[in-house]
């Protein structure tokens, strides 16, 4: 039975694309598509993280484990989130907001990861995790609730000064001093996941802004929600796949040069 849910599922997803690129063009069919395909990478990106931490030096393979549990997460939640949007047709904002209070949290713990060798605290990384769940709970609150628009414009406030205050951490605060300080891949990796941060995390309070009422001093930008489901589900691929992808480079170009340093004789 589960045999063929999974049988009708992956011929729906196959339908969908048919219908977007050889017919009249459907919104609506290119959301559920980039559902579809954002699973399957999703779980690809999981398989192959997984499977390469045999293949990289034991201190980087709990953080190929956790960028492989991020993907996986992401993957399980585009499953019931491109059921629910086919079911009913409007946007899985709930579903969403659980995926990414996982999974964004998760993604901090990576920073901490990279820079534990280098002194890295428990208190930075419990500052990274109640930021982003401040972030991410305010924006629920603003986005997924009926408010008012005055509360809209509050709690998409709070949830900003909590991404800025991140951005601030990767950026010019503890984490990136400690970064600095490893040095060589270390430096280079936490570098790229700042941009990670500054760009590719800005969808989302950008999203909140045009989705929201009240999104920007009350204005109504009347994005469709469903255009918006497609950028959240091509920045969801591009930053968690991305994050997990800058941590294999960081693994890999590490045991490379910890064979290429040279034996000091007895």
């Amino acid at each position: 039975m589960n045999y063929l849910i999974t049988l009708v599922s992956t011929t729906e997803g196959v339908s969908e694309a048919a219908k977007v690129f050889g017919g009249d063009f459907d919104l609506n069919q290119a959301v559920a598509f980039t559902f579809f395909i954002g699973s399957m990478a999703m779980m690809g990106a999981t398989a192959f993280f997984w499977l390469e931490m045999r293949n990289v030096s034991s201190k980087w393979r709990t953080s190929l484990l956790v960028s492989g549990l991020i993907t996986f997460i992401a993957a399980v939640h585009y499953f019931y989130m491109r059921d629910y949007f086919t079911a009913s047709g409007e946007s899985p904002t709930f579903f969403r907001y659980v995926d990414w209070i996982l999974t964004v949290p998760l993604m901090c713990v990576e920073f901490y990861l990279i820079t534990k060798k280098a002194g890295g605290k428990l208190s930075t990384l419990w500052k990274l995790i109640l930021a982003s769940v401040v972030m991410l709970v305010t924006g629920y609150f603003g986005e997924g609730l009926d408010v008012s628009p005055t509360m809209q414009w509050i709690w998409g406030l709070i949830s900003g000064i909590a991404y800025f205050y991140i951005v601030y951490l990767v950026w010019a605060g503890e984490i990136s001093r400690l970064a600095a300080n490893s040095g060589g891949a270390v430096k280079k990796a936490n570098n790229i996941l700042a941009w990670f941060v500054l760009v590719g995390w800005a969808i989302y309070p950008v999203g909140y802004i045009l989705g929201t009422e009240g999104g920007l001093f009350g204005y109504d930008f009347g994005v469709d929600a469903a255009f918006m489901d497609v950028v959240y589900n091509i920045g969801d691929a591009v930053n968690k796949i991305g994050f997990g992808l800058v941590i294999y480079a960081l693994a890999v170009s590490d045991k490379s040069e910890s064979q290429a340093e040279p034996k000091v004789a007895a």
